[in-house]
């Protein structure tokens, strides 16, 4: 065999090797353009004029600091009116880190505008919040009043308490999650926007002196966060946000903090996880995106070595870390192994691997988890909003108990998924299995997305 028709015999071995792994019987647009919608339904505040969901109107827009100051805007959390700063934050970083990665798939879904506007819906409600340099709203709106209200956003009449952290009182998981989302999302928008882009970067920066000056967890701060968000520690948000910082700057002071809270706060060991309370994987694979150092590389090959090798997995193959998020989890984990895969670490497993846990939650696995979408999906989320009837109709909490579907189909959520043995029950009541919240979106959307990058590029080099 000469070495022409030994080249195209490989070529032509391997497009078909491609498209056995990243063709796929899902559409992945599909799936993106739904998630997106997702996130409008979360949206607080006035909504603006080209709102593409009917069953939502203008909410929560006397939300006030303590002194007064504008605080609308933003996400609700979940099926709640809670706005909830760190899985905003969390949450806006993983989005903005799959736009900067995956952009040409978002512009082949024809999303590219409509992910730029979910980001910027976010920001726009950080800058609103980071009142002075050492001040930032982390929370708005009380857990307990809000759990004893199920409606309809719009329909709200009770107080919204705003909570924040400053100098006297820090949070500094907190100021360096949000300083890493603003930071992202500075890159995104710095072609599209170059002014809003280094309005991003100057909050960034000043978030992120605000947490290394003052230190402590936000949830001794805001004390009813404890309760559905705690933070165990805040080194890795602190690594986190220097890493991005670095990554929009260049600036070799973020890279130096950065490798220096890596060894103080001993992030270097293998984790199990990677979700809002826990950054470090992340830390792992930026590093080895930035540095390429052997160390770097080595740590985030463990990560993902020990996710698809060592990791517990349900009978039909989706990877279990705990029964709350429990798809939340798997998507985010296969979304940080494409990251490791595309620096050329194991691509051909990791790839695979993220193929597979997000082809089970589109229906590999029997059914759909993602309202909306595929065969048999979720109908009964955990989500007020949602299980209302179409106004002028009353609703209240026989909505919540009624065992109806929801009546606005809530596009484009992930729902919290099965067990470990692959049980899931569709019923409102039961959050464990049906919660929605924007954290549990971020990491499968772009997850979705990296695996429609791969589709559009044939791509296993």
């Amino acid at each position: 065999m000469n070495f022409s028709h030994l080249g195209l015999y490989v070529l032509l071995a391997t497009s078909t090797f491609t498209y056995q792994v990243f063709g796929s019987k899902y559409d992945y647009s599909k799936v993106v353009h739904l998630s997106l919608l997702f996130y409008e339904a979360q949206r607080s505040g006035q909504l603006p004029a080209n709102n593409r969901i009917p069953w939502r109107g203008d909410s929560s827009l006397n939300d006030r600091g303590l002194k007064g100051e504008d605080l609308t805007g933003g996400y609700y959390d979940a099926g709640d009116t809670v706005k909830f700063g760190f899985t905003m934050a969390s949450t806006t970083t993983l989005l903005a880190w799959g736009c900067l990665s995956y952009k040409d798939a978002y512009k082949a879904a024809g999303e590219w505008k409509e992910v730029l506007n979910a980001l910027k819906w976010a920001t726009d409600y950080f800058i609103k919040c980071h009142v002075s340099p050492n001040e930032f709203y982390g929370q708005v709106g009380d857990f307990t009043l809000d759990h004893e209200y199920w409606g309809r956003p719009e329909d709200m009449n009770m107080s919204r308490k705003a909570y924040k952290i400053d100098a006297e009182h820090p949070g500094s998981d907190l100021a360096g999650e949000t300083a890493a989302a603003m930071a992202a999302v500075s890159m995104v928008f710095k072609e599209e926007d170059p002014e809003y882009s280094d309005l991003c970067l100057e909050h960034a920066k000043q978030l992120f002196k605000f947490a290394t000056t003052y230190r402590g967890l936000y949830h001794e701060a805001i004390k009813g966060a404890a309760q559905y968000y705690e933070s165990t520690e805040y080194g890795d948000e602190l690594t986190w946000a220097a890493v991005w910082l670095y990554k929009a700057t260049g600036e070799n002071n973020y890279i130096d903090e950065a490798e220096y809270f890596y060894m103080r706060f001993r992030l270097k060991d293998r984790p199990n996880e990677f979700y809002f309370n826990k950054k470090v994987a992340g830390v792992q694979v930026l590093f080895a995106q930035l540095t390429k150092r052997d160390d770097y590389v080595q740590a985030a090959r463990a990560f993902c070595d020990f996710s698809v090798d060592v990791q517990k997995k349900t009978p039909k193959g989706l990877i279990y870390i705990e029964k709350i998020g429990t798809l939340c989890h798997a998507a985010n984990i296969a979304f940080v192994c494409m990251q490791a895969a595309d620096i050329g670490i194991e691509q051909e497993k990791y790839r695979d691997f993220a193929k597979k846990q997000i082809d089970y939650i589109l229906g590999d696995s029997g059914r759909s988890f993602v309202i909306g979408f595929g065969e048999n999906y979720p109908k009964k989320p955990f989500h007020a909003g949602s299980s209302c009837p179409i106004k002028p109709v009353k609703c209240g909490w026989e909505a919540y108990n009624s065992t109806k579907d929801n009546p606005q189909v809530l596009h484009g959520a992930l729902v919290s998924g099965p067990d470990e043995n692959d049980l899931y029950e569709d019923a409102r009541e039961d959050y464990i299995y049906n919660e929605v919240t924007i954290d549990y979106n971020a990491g499968f959307q772009s997850a979705v997305a990296g695996l429609l990058h791969l589709e559009l590029n044939n791509d296993n080099s």
